[in-house]
């Protein structure tokens, strides 16, 4: 049976996040938790809250062990991008660009 959970418009860069992404992929949920928990980027805290609530989804569905549940498929998406200005010299402006992310995991406990 598989579980899924959604995160969209996540203040992150897509990039850097499918940086950490890739290191939980396929792995059991167990061993993707302790992962992201000893990680100092900003997006595994994220990510940690994200695999809790499919696991969470699961529990809901009626999984018979939780503990047998791996990352099947995880994902990271752009989003819309903030542009905002700042003042730069001589009457000019800088764009700035604050992008976002939607991020999609599905768990299962079958391979």
């Amino acid at each position: 049976m598989e579980s899924s959970a959604k995160l969209t418009l996540a203040r992150l860069s897509p990039r850097k996040t499918r940086l950490v992404v890739d290191l939980v992929r396929g792995k059991a949920i167990q061993d993707a938790l302790n992962t992201l928990r000893f990680l100092p980027q900003p997006s595994a805290k994220l990510i940690s809250k994200l695999l809790t609530s499919a696991v969470a989804n699961a529990e809901q569905k009626g999984v018979s062990d939780v503990d047998k549940l791996f990352v099947k498929t995880i994902y990271v998406d752009g989003g819309s991008v903030l542009k905002r200005f700042t003042p730069r010299a001589m009457g000019r402006a800088s764009k700035i660009r604050k992008p976002t992310s939607h991020i999609a995991v599905t768990l299962s406990d079958t391979k």
